[in-house]
């Protein structure tokens, strides 16, 4: 039970009522206050305090003035006398409870093991299930110790019924296998053999991610899935276990080392490796579309760069063009108002000339995009050529949309000329039919196909690379077997098609297309005309519709700094007088100890001996080290705390991952919402999210050259509420989408935040960005760069003289 309350509190639940009193009536002294304590107790908790001090002191106070005896006496309380047997009978009878026996505690935790913990796995939240559930039953709960062995029963039993249950599942081959994927005699056997990859090796393999994008990680990768579906693992193996509950055992078998599954008993062995390889098989197939996507695009990006730098050398040897530019520049500055024959023609010497460098020029870019073309050609034959083949035979790609037909067909057609070398033929049968149209741009056509008509295999395989890779972003081409590029339509709610109002009314929108357009439309019609009449009146505070270069420009007055108010300066004083620096482990201890936070950092192995005050400092410090960035080393080796450098790995090892950062986070920042007085701050519902790029090791699957800030590295996403408490980040590749990101915190954040405002800059805004936002009822408002030059859409055709004074600036 918590120890503070405010006043408030004691009076709405620890005050005696008249019923209350009529029992303690025929009590006096020590008794008569120990039973009043007991049974306030047992109202709030549903059970019996263990011992005197868990009572609220501030409880034992109020409780006796109302009794008329000294709040001494409660020390006098005998807890182990008859009196206090009594006592409880007659607070049980009085609520209409009983006595839990050990049948109950049997039942409960049969209850446990076959509803609770295939979807619960915190043993905190299981243990209070037990406690509501007594309650439920007006049972008296068992006491705190007897409930965590309960629990700790319970989750025994299942894991044990979990564990052979997927033991029955799978074949003697496949358990065979499995154990020689961490045996030690590091062979391993054929297609016909028993064992799918033999030694430590291959085991510590599987749980590594692929190296940096380059055609040995995609084939590493490839040869990875291969070896993973050798094992022959039933596709329906935790097809009715919870996601939840299969990511925490391979997360516990991807902690383990080899030598310590080779000590646990077989069921359980098995187990943590058929998890570990169930869902390593799903993020190796998503690893590959991702590395598949990324060399497509390094591909052309390589031969782009490559002709840019060969045709940039050529063009420095031709004489006079930077003279000539440099004259054009100044005759046009110097008389922006005059014709072109006038006074450009003079400058580099007539017509002609002029004539000869525009041709020069569309020979330059014909020749340029050729020549790309060629580099292309070459590269991909020579060396990029050789992951087609694996590429294919591993992924299997489907389609839901008729209008990407032909790019499947192209893959089947691919499919069956992996076999025939390029010696025997160059160029297709001409009896097949090969796909164009969606699968070979325009620009392409020449380049794939010959004079008489032939179509060349290596440039259509590059045009199907490309149109594959397209159409998987879109997610038009899915994987089986993979995760994020799953279908699509998985991704829906399973009712939605039996439940779509009730989805509908979730998102506050009509069912009816057509109504939706039209509230629409009609909420643009408002808007235009709100800022039309603004611009006829001179009420738009600045924002008015100008020239630039001759163009129509939304000019936006900036606004001016803001002076700081007086009163923030005389707090910011008060506040570094009064506490001075505060050091920063401090901070983060003593939010620990207010909100708890390290209760959610549960261990990925099977159980954990240590103490909570011991797991708490290894904790702190462990964090401390991570957030600083000064490192676990460090910090073992500074300060008088007591522990070594491999303990401390240790807690790291079993406690800090994603999913306990994210419950502690948002535990945290819930608990800074809660202590916020809103007089003072106000209610948060406005959120800023930006990136910021780190550097990264060229390995990493993720690093990408970033090519604003030059140099490899990843993006970090932050969502951060107004008043700089931050909801929600995430990791992110530099070239990935920006307005994702922005929508996933908006809508992943899981704190108790409701955001109905998003700032962003312009790479977190587009027009799919604004359309989310508009469905998903929060507001979306950018700072855009461009905000000049752009244009407003017209709700519909025909509407062009509705809003004269916006005319320049509608969109065409």
């Amino acid at each position: 039970m918590r120890q503070d309350w405010e006043p408030e509190d004691l009076i709405e639940v620890w005050t005696l009522l008249e019923d209350d009193m009529k029992q303690v009536r025929n009590k006096s002294g020590a008794t008569r206050l120990g039973f009043a304590l007991l049974l306030k107790f047992f109202e709030v908790e549903a059970r019996f305090p263990e011992s005197a001090k868990e009572v609220p002191a501030a409880a034992v106070e109020y409780v006796a003035q109302q009794v008329k005896v000294p709040a001494e006496a409660w020390a006098d309380y005998d807890w182990q006398s008859k009196a206090i047997q009594r006592h409880r009978g007659e607070i049980r009878a009085a609520y209409g409870f009983r006595a839990n026996t050990e049948e109950d505690q049997d039942r409960l935790a049969a209850w446990l093991a076959t509803e609770l913990c295939p979807v619960e796995l915190s043993r905190d939240r299981l243990a209070a299930a037990v406690v509501a559930r007594c309650r439920n039953d007006h049972i008296e709960p068992p006491a705190p110790g007897q409930v965590r062995r309960l629990v700790g029963k319970a989750v025994k039993d299942f894991e044990k019924r979990f564990c052979r249950s997927t033991l029955d599942r799978l074949s003697h081959t496949t358990r065979s296998r499995l154990e020689d994927l961490i045996a030690g005699d590091g062979t391993e056997h054929g297609t016909g053999g028993a064992a799918a990859g033999g030694g430590r090796s291959h085991f510590t393999e599987l749980k590594t991610d692929p190296g940096a994008p380059g055609l040995e990680s995609l084939l590493a990768e490839v040869n990875k899935l291969e070896r993973v579906r050798r094992l022959e693992l039933p596709g329906d193996l935790f097809a009715d276990v919870s996601e939840k509950l299969v990511d925490a055992w391979r997360a516990r078998a991807s902690k383990e080392y080899p030598a310590n599954l080779e000590r646990m008993k077989p069921p359980r062995r098995l187990t943590l490796l058929a998890t570990l390889c169930h869902v390593r098989q799903t993020e190796i197939t998503d690893s590959l579309v991702d590395l598949f996507i990324q060399l497509v695009l390094k591909i052309n990006t390589r031969a782009e760069r490559k002709v840019e730098k060969e045709l940039g050398a050529e063009l420095k040897k031709v004489r006079g063009k930077e003279a000539m530019l440099l004259r054009v520049a100044e005759a046009a500055l110097s008389e922006p108002s005059g014709t072109v024959r006038r006074v450009i023609f003079p400058v580099v010497g007539g017509e002609k000339t002029l004539k000869a460098l525009a041709a020069e020029a569309a020979a330059n870019e014909a020749r340029y995009k050729a020549r790309v073309r060629t580099v292309l050609r070459s590269s991909y034959s020579a060396h990029w050529r050789r992951m087609l083949s694996p590429l294919l035979k591993v992924l299997e790609l489907k389609c839901n949309n008729t209008a990407y037909r032909p790019v499947m067909d192209a893959i089947d057609l691919l499919g069956r000329y992996l076999e025939q070398p390029l010696k025997e033929g160059a160029f297709f049968d001409p009896a097949e039919t090969v796909p164009l149209d969606g699968v070979v741009p325009e620009q392409w056509r020449a380049a794939v196909v010959d004079d008489k008509g032939r179509v060349e295999r290596i440039p259509y395989e590059l045009c199907v690379l490309v149109a594959l890779r397209d159409a998987l972003r879109r997610r038009e081409i899915w994987v089986v077997g993979a995760n994020r590029w799953r279908n699509p339509e998985d991704d829906l709610p399973a009712d939605f098609e039996d439940n779509r109002d009730v989805h509908y009314a979730a998102l506050g929108q009509p069912q009816d297309a057509g109504e939706f357009i039209t509230a629409l439309q009609g909420r643009l019609r408002a808007s235009l005309d709100r800022f039309d009449r603004a611009l006829a009146e001179g009420t738009t505070g600045g924002v008015a519709i100008v020239k630039k270069h001759g163009e129509p420009w939304i000019r936006v007055s900036p606004r001016g700094k803001q002076d700081e108010p007086e009163s923030l300066v005389a707090i910011k004083a008060e506040i570094e007088r009064r506490w001075g620096t505060i050091d920063l482990l401090d901070i983060l201890k003593y939010a620990e100890f207010d909100t708890d936070f390290i209760a959610e950092f549960t261990s990925v192995a099977t159980r954990e001996n240590l103490s909570k005050d011991v797991l708490r400092r290894r904790l702190l410090l462990v964090l401390f080290g991570l957030g600083t960035n000064m490192g676990i080393k460090r910090v073992a080796v500074t300060g008088k705390h007591g522990e070594s450098e491999a303990t401390l790995r240790r807690v790291r090892h079993l406690f800090v991952n994603r999913a306990n950062m994210r419950a502690a986070l948002r535990k945290l920042v819930n608990a800074t919402f809660a202590a916020r007085d809103e007089m003072w701050w106000g209610t948060g519902t406005a959120c800023a999210s930006d990136s910021r790029k780190f550097g990264a090791w060229s390995s990493n699957l993720m690093t990408e050259w970033h090519q604003r800030y030059r140099g490899p590295g990843v993006m970090i996403y932050w969502h951060v509420e107004r008043k700089s408490v931050c909801i929600y980040s995430q990791l992110k590749s530099c070239s990935a989408s920006e307005v994702a990101s922005m929508i996933e915190g908006v809508l992943r954040h899981c704190t108790d935040m409701e955001v109905d405002r998003q700032y962003t800059d312009t790479h977190g805004a587009s027009i799919v960005g604004f359309a989310f936002a508009h469905m998903l009822d929060f507001k979306l408002m950018p700072r855009l760069k461009n905000i000049g030059s752009a244009r407003l859409y017209r709700p519909a055709a025909g509407e062009d003289d509705c809003w004269p004074h916006l005319a320049p600036v509608l969109s065409s």
